[in-house]
């Protein structure tokens, strides 16, 4: 089985929020599903690889943020792929609870008054759904890798941890100047909400342990291994800010 090819799909200009398409031989796993209405671009993205949306074998969800799940029921109607989630974010995808947003600084607490990050988009029901720590197998999918639980930023986020010693941790971490931005693309930064910081930097060290050396990032990026273990160890002393809205607590 060939290593993947891993592909950026820009949904807002300057790296501001990425989807990925991991290349198989056979066809492609898409991880994350972007704003609602980016099936066009994950389409487009595909047609320039010579690949279709039917070619998609797997939709990884990251989280139920609408920037990651937006257009998850779109890409499943379009292409026929199943989505893989994790049990804790499911009532977020069936718009049946909330998201509690934990703003990181001044531009967290600016952006949760947006009403875009609270937008709702079309209710999705993952056809695979993770539980606890329990992890996904992707090589029947044509990938050498697994889906893994990686709390902190949300309590059911996700990431993919590849044989080649890369891994996709959707908002694990973020780099950049104002989620991607122009300058600082290497630079790890915490994404304007996090539930817990101290928790993203235990999953952090722990990707890095297993070997993990390029991190892809939902927000900006990539960023290399050193970087990450720096963004980590300021993690450890940190504290989650207070939860908009007042509904479930950070921790």
């Amino acid at each position: 089985m060939q290593t993947p090819r891993i592909i950026r799909v820009p949904i807002l200009p300057l790296g501001m929020v990425n989807t990925h398409l991991l290349e198989g031989s056979s066809g492609c796993i898409l991880v994350d599903a972007g704003l609602p209405g980016s099936e066009h671009k994950v389409g487009k993205a595909l047609e320039a690889r010579g690949w279709t949306l039917k070619d998609l074998k797997l939709i990884i969800v990251t989280h139920a943020h609408v920037d990651h799940a937006g257009a998850a029921a779109a890409l499943r109607e379009r292409s026929g792929a199943p989505i893989v989630a994790h049990a804790a974010e499911r009532a977020h995808l069936l718009g049946e609870a909330p998201m509690t947003f934990c703003p990181t600084g001044w531009f967290g607490r600016a952006f949760v008054k947006n009403r875009a990050i609270h937008e709702r988009y079309r209710p999705v029901d993952p056809d695979i759904l993770l539980s606890d720590d329990e992890t996904l197998d992707l090589t029947p999918f044509g990938v050498q890798g697994r889906v893994i639980h990686s709390a902190g930023h949300t309590a059911g986020s996700l990431s993919v941890q590849l044989a080649s010693n890369e891994a996709l941790v959707g908002d694990l971490v973020a780099s950049g100047v104002l989620l991607g931005g122009i300058v600082r693309t290497r630079h790890a930064i915490r994404p304007p909400f996090e539930e817990s910081p101290t928790t993203v930097a235990a999953e952090l060290e722990r990707l890095v342990s297993a070997g993990v050396r390029t991190f892809h990032l939902g927000h900006g990026g990539p960023l290399d291994a050193h970087e990450v273990q720096r963004h980590a160890r300021v993690l450890r002393h940190l504290q989650p800010g207070p939860p908009h809205p007042q509904r479930l607590p950070c921790q």
